[in-house]
Parts: C-alpha cells; structure tokens; sequence
C-alpha cells in the first residue's frame, strides 16, 4: 500500500483544516488506517483509527470530540477532520495503514507526512 497525505498548512487557533490520505495499492478496504502526529521534539503520537468498513472508529483523548475519522474505501480515501485547532495541535501528521486495529505504531505502511501548523 502506497500512502499521500495531504491537506496541511497554516491555520489560526480555533480554525478548522481537513487531511486526507489517499491509498493506491494492495485493496483499500482491507486495511486498518490510522492517523498519527509528531511535534519537534516529541515522539510520534496517535491521533486516530479507523476499522476497515468504517465502523469503528478510536481517538486520542487529547483530540476527542475535535477530530474526526472518515474513510471512502470506493475513492481510496481517508480523511481526518480538524475542528477547534489548538497551538498544541501543530505537528507533522501521519497516515498509516495495516492489519490490526491499534492505537500503537505498529502499523505496516506510513504515508509521508503533512505540515499543520496552528498559530495563537
């Protein structure tokens, strides 16, 4: 599986920004796709996690009820919607792919990153 995350940039505190991570490859629909971040100087973080029908959906407490998961297996797509941005926010998103549903890093494949930055 080949991952492009896209969609980041700079946005003001309390503003929204909307990944999205496009799949081509092995069956979009069998995998497990997760989202990740990594601010300088911290270790990378789990954001969120989406079941391979969309079913089922995890999120890190520090973004609960802000972010939100979605897939589009028939489009290859998952996006991760970033609403009440805070400066906290600001790193280097991840999307990951695999065969477990976890919120670890132990995912198979990971995209290339994209730069969100939230200023105050």
């Amino acid at each position: 599986v080949q991952l492009q995350a896209s969609g980041g940039g700079l946005v003001q505190a309390g503003g929204s920004r909307r990944l999205s991570c496009a799949a081509s490859g092995r069956t979009f629909g069998s995998v497990i796709v997760g989202w990740f971040r990594q601010a300088p100087g911290k270790e990378r973080e789990f954001v969120a996690v989406i079941s391979r029908n969309g079913g089922s959906t995890t999120y890190a407490d520090s973004v609960k009820g802000r972010f939100t998961i979605s897939r589009d297996n028939a489009k290859n797509t998952v996006t991760l919607q970033m609403n009440s941005l805070k400066p906290e926010d600001t790193a280097v998103y991840y999307c990951a792919a695999g065969s477990y549903y976890t919120t670890s890093r132990n995912y198979d494949y990971w995209g290339q990153g994209t730069q969100v930055t939230v200023s105050s």
